[in-house]
């Protein structure tokens, strides 16, 4: 089995965030479908889910997902959109902190799972939704989100 990825906090926050002028319903199928297209090149069993101001506008699940992933991939979206960092991120600032984020007691950890997986989209500095995905070791499931969103970059 290959390696999994290592990312620092010095390695997620140099990434910029997914801040576009517009982003609508259409831009997340395309960025869904995009991603179906990575995951598939990967060989991964990844669900993946875009959520945009508040509705469910892309959801597939591939490989060996399944309604099991379904309180992962809210349990992430919801760390990315409260936090309006990826949910790696917001995980690994924890562990450099000493505080893990399950032992803080004024999160309610059955809706926030700070496991990597869930990027924020915003427009114009505003987080209006996030791209989540889970199933594999939740750094693959960084790593297929980052680079998914890079590539939708460049169309």
């Amino acid at each position: 089995m290959a390696e999994l990825p290592v990312f620092t906090v010095e390695d997620l926050e140099v990434v910029p965030p997914f801040d576009r002028p517009v982003f609508d319903n259409d831009d997340a199928v395309t960025l869904g479908l995009l991603a179906v297209e990575m995951i598939r090149k990967q060989g991964a069993n990844l669900a993946v889910r875009i959520v945009l101001r508040g509705d469910e506008v892309f959801l597939a699940k591939l490989g060996t997902t399944g309604p099991a992933n379904d309180v992962w991939l809210a349990g992430k979206a919801a760390v990315a959109e409260r936090f309006g960092e990826p949910s790696l991120l917001v995980r690994r600032r924890h562990e450099a902190a000493g505080t893990p984020f399950q032992d803080r007691t004024d999160i309610d950890h059955a809706v926030f799972r700070a496991h990597g997986g869930a990027v924020p989209i915003f427009v114009s500095g505003e987080v209006v939704g996030t791209i989540t995905m889970s199933g594999e070791p939740d750094v693959i499931d960084h790593a297929i989100a980052a680079e998914t969103l890079r590539r939708f970059r460049s169309l």
